[in-house]
């Protein structure tokens, strides 16, 4: 089976300034991949780039095992940078004029409209929608060609927490169904929700492919007990100076969980009062945070 991202190398260069450097990401069938990093980070210039909306410079793409070209596109469905639609005619008027250029069935239509929830709003002009159902209409057009590879930029853009959940529950059902997805996105929490990889890029350049266990890999036993000095000579005596970080009233571990119960039974055992004992994953942002230094300009 074809891979339906790859890029080697893949540069773009303007001016002087560099918006995406020597980018390698590999994207597999079936999966939601997410494409994570601050604004200004180069990612809507890498998913223009896979669209044939933006030359690169230097380097190779392929779509779907194609080279770049308009059959590579015949089977990519895409959301960038929000929709785009006659302001005057309906949602469903939209979709059929888009179905009628694609050489889509009209049929299509009415599917992708229960995909994204919008029937009962079908008939409604395009000026009337709200961002976010402007949004889901977005996704509604992507999907008129049944593609097997979906590009989406920040798919979650002005939606509420609804309509941000009922966008992350569509995108796992596509998943589901053999759709692979390549979504960009500054949220931690939809990456989190949703994404089986995620590669972090920071000033274009891919600075961490891995799944999010992988990101959130390592963490700390944490202790919380009393009198807390006493509880630190005896996990020290037990474990070694080295592996008892903390001050204040908190301990932490760097042990694995399976010798909680033991280290409990420890400090138990010599009459200290143990309120807390839990295991502590790193914090997602934090580890972000720490890859990409921070906030950018806009992409």
């Amino acid at each position: 089976m074809n891979t339906p991202v790859e890029t080697h190398g893949l540069t773009k260069r303007y001016g002087t300034a560099v918006a995406v450097d020597g980018l390698d990401i590999s994207v597999q069938a079936g999966e939601v991949y997410g494409f994570l990093g601050p604004n200004g980070a180069g990612k809507t210039t890498t998913l223009r780039m896979l669209l044939g909306l933006v030359r690169p410079t230097t380097g190779t793409l392929r779509l779907l095992g194609r080279e770049p070209g308009p059959r590579s596109l015949d089977r990519v469905g895409a959301l960038i940078e929000g929709p785009a639609f006659y302001p005057y005619l309906s949602a469903r008027t939209n979709l059929r004029v888009l179905a009628d250029h694609a050489g889509v069935g009209r049929s299509r239509v009415d599917a992708v409209l229960e995909t994204v929830s919008l029937t009962d709003r079908a008939r409604d002009r395009y000026a009337t929608y709200s961002l976010g159902m402007k949004q889901r209409l977005g996704l509604a057009a992507a999907l008129l060609k049944e593609p097997e590879l979906l590009i989406l930029d920040e798919p979650t853009n002005g939606l509420d927490p609804a309509g941000m959940a009922d966008m992350r529950g569509t995108i796992r059902q596509l998943a589901a169904e053999g759709c692979t997805v390549l979504l960009s996105s500054h949220l931690l929490v939809e990456v989190e929700q949703i994404c089986h990889r995620v590669g972090v890029i920071d000033h274009g350049r891919l600075v961490a492919e891995a799944t999010v266990a992988e990101l959130r890999s390592g963490g700390v036993l944490r202790v919380v007990a009393h009198p807390v000095e006493q509880a630190r000579i005896r996990l020290r005596a037990l474990l070694g100076a080295a592996l008892v970080r903390g001050e204040g009233d908190v301990l932490e571990l760097d042990v694995d969980t399976g010798q909680a119960a033991r280290i409990n039974a420890e400090l138990v055992g010599a009459g200290i009062s143990v309120s807390e004992l839990g295991w502590r994953e790193p914090d997602l942002e934090q580890t972000f945070l720490a890859l990409t230094g921070g906030v950018h300009d806009a992409d």
